[in-house]
């Protein structure tokens, strides 16, 4: 009996990170102007999601870089085409805009960065997109952050 107990004590343990929410994500990406997702979920009860972008290419930030930008899907395009004229020193990113929910630095190869955002902020009716705001990546670099259950 009590060996019945204490295997199930352990099964339960065991059990339970299986059930609890991935608040984490690893997104990597390359040369190519690739991003290895194209979706990500979070769920609903992460209270803090973490991203970390890799770079696993072999060309420096000047040439290759990129960050992940998350914003609604309606802004992504604007955030990206305004970050162009906030140049290299500021990330491609304009300072401050508050259509950015979360962003990395912008990185090259083997370098990597993360970032941690309040997804319980996010709308679960909602739509984000993540994309590179590097000059000319958005048209391959982007992706969907979607809310779920």
């Amino acid at each position: 009996m009590l060996l019945k107990a204490v295997f199930a004590s352990l099964l339960g343990l065991v059990a339970v990170p299986a059930l609890a929410a991935q608040c984490e994500v690893t997104v990597d990406s390359t040369d190519q102007m690739t991003f290895d997702q194209k979706e990500i979920t979070v769920s609903k009860s992460c209270k803090a999601f973490k991203v970390t972008l890799t770079h696993s290419g072999a060309l420096p930030v000047q040439v290759m870089g990129h960050n992940w930008v998350l914003s609604k899907t309606a802004d992504m395009r604007n955030v990206a085409s305004d970050g162009m004229s906030a140049g290299a020193e500021e990330g491609y990113l304009q300072p401050e805009d508050s259509r950015v929910i979360a962003h990395t630095r912008m990185i090259g190869a083997g370098d990597q960065d993360s970032v941690t955002f309040d997804a319980s902020a996010l709308d679960p009716a909602g739509q984000y997109s993540f994309f590179c705001t590097f000059p000319g990546h958005i048209s391959m670099m982007q992706g969907t952050l979607k809310l779920v259950d």
